[in-house]
């Protein structure tokens, strides 16, 4: 494994407590970095944070309540001055349905967590880096935000969402030192595959060209160098890691 330069950064990291999220705050602890993980499970963020060691913490919150995140912020804030980096990881699937099927309540709640949660994030965050001038934010996409997924209607409109949020934000702030860029998986096998169905799994592996699932230490690899001081000159930009499904 590469050794990225994250010395002395401190990133927060939502959904950190475990699958994705969890690759990802390894990967920035393991390049010098301290972590706080951003998750409403206490048992699975508080393990995760000391499995990582002394340089990570856990902090409870719910993503899609605009009160918890604010809470959140500040308690994090009062144990580290600055936020060098934010990864949007939290996310849920939602059921797989027809659209004219899908349940109104499932619904929203896919678009409570997948993008009103990643707004309340990057709202929260970034005027704490706006007054550092720096700041790093990668927002986990996918490749169904692109592409569409049959049966995930409300997954992929979340996911496009994701995608518009960050080109948009990105050009916002352009004009400082805080670069905002989005990642764009295939499917990549954690516990998430338990909210889905087998066909729909079945049907996501069948357009991989690689022919197999990312694994989150792939992931981690690209989010972690676009949480570095490296990535300079790209902002507002949607990095693809989809096998080869994915083209532009």
């Amino acid at each position: 494994m590469n050794r990225l330069d994250f010395n002395g950064r401190h990133a927060i990291v939502t959904g950190g407590a475990a699958g994705l999220g969890f690759a990802i705050a390894q990967r920035l602890a393991a390049s010098g970095g301290a972590i706080t993980i951003w998750d409403r499970d206490e048992v699975a963020g508080t393990a995760a944070a000391m499995e990582l060691g002394g340089a990570a913490s856990f902090v409870a919150v719910d993503v899609a309540n605009e009160a918890s995140v604010q809470r959140a912020m500040k308690a994090t804030l009062a144990v580290s001055a600055r936020v060098d980096a934010l990864v949007t990881s939290a996310g849920i699937t939602g059921p797989n349905a027809k659209l004219w099927d899908y349940p109104p309540d499932a619904w929203r709640k896919v678009m409570d967590v997948n993008l009103t949660g990643l707004f309340l994030c990057c709202r929260a965050v970034v005027p704490a880096m706006r007054e550092a001038n720096y700041g790093r934010i990668v927002n986990i996409a996918s490749v169904a935000g692109k592409d569409g997924n049959p049966n995930a209607s409300a997954y992929s409109a979340s996911k496009a969402g994701v995608i518009a949020i960050t080109k948009s934000l990105g050009k916002e702030l352009a004009d400082s030192g805080i670069r905002v860029n989005c990642v764009t998986p295939a499917a990549v096998k954690t516990a998430i595959f338990d909210q889905m169905t087998a066909e729909h799994i079945a049907f996501m592996l069948s357009k991989i060209p690689m022919g197999r699932f990312g694994a989150p230490q792939e992931i981690a690899a690209l989010v972690g160098w676009l949480c570095t001081e490296e990535c300079s000159f790209s902002t507002g930009a949607v990095f693809d890691l989809s096998g080869g499904r994915s083209t532009y």
